[in-house]
């Protein structure tokens, strides 16, 4: 049950079974079924969520209720509204599942016991944590120096299981644009493939 996470660890740090063990204990598997919420705004963030299978979507909902992306977590990615796990915070983000999924959570407390008592995982997760910075550096670089059409490639190669997965409008609302702008991106470049 454990392999996907486990297989996510070693890719940056090597484990004996104890502390595999002891990992392992601290996890807590949540089932989520489709439109769940495993995180709301104004509600204390106190977990990060490891997906095992399925797909969850983070998003900011202003108070017009106009909601934009923020990201995506497919199979082996981590979620959370960072900011506020870190600082033990009222979430920012709503955090919902866009299929039936099976995450891990493991709570700020017990994250805090796991870089106690396994020194290690400070690498582990600020490895996760350099990669999500850059990951979002250059998603604001993108926004501000690449055209709509552009970023709309760049997020369809890139991930391309998402871009199967999701809604026209959420994809629509992580890219920055409409819908309707982001219908006639597709048709134009459904019309440059037939040519």
């Amino acid at each position: 049950m454990h392999e996907l996470i486990l297989s996510n660890i070693a890719k940056h740090i090597s484990l004996d079974e104890s502390e595999v063990a002891f990992f392992i204990s601290l996890l807590k598997v949540k089932r989520v079924s489709k439109k769940d919420t495993v995180l709301q705004n104004g509600q204390v963030c106190k977990e990060i969520n490891f997906v095992k299978s399925g797909m969850l979507r983070a998003y900011y909902a202003d108070e017009m209720g106009k909601e934009s992306t923020i990201m995506f977590a497919i199979s082996d990615w981590w979620i959370t509204d960072m900011y506020c796990f870190a600082n033990e915070l009222p979430a920012m983000v709503n955090i919902v599942a866009m299929e039936d999924s099976v995450v891990f959570s493991l709570s700020k407390q017990d994250m805090e016991k796991l870089l106690t008592t396994i020194p290690k995982f400070e690498r582990y997760f600020r490895l996760l944590m350099q990669n999500a910075y850059i990951r979002e550096q250059l998603r604001i670089i993108q926004n501000l120096s690449q055209s709509a059409e552009e970023r709309y490639q760049y997020f369809r190669a890139k991930y391309p299981q998402v871009a199967k997965q999701v809604t026209q409008k959420q994809i629509a609302s992580y890219l920055g644009i409409t819908p309707e702008f982001l219908s006639k991106l597709r048709r134009k470049q459904n019309v440059k493939l037939e040519s």
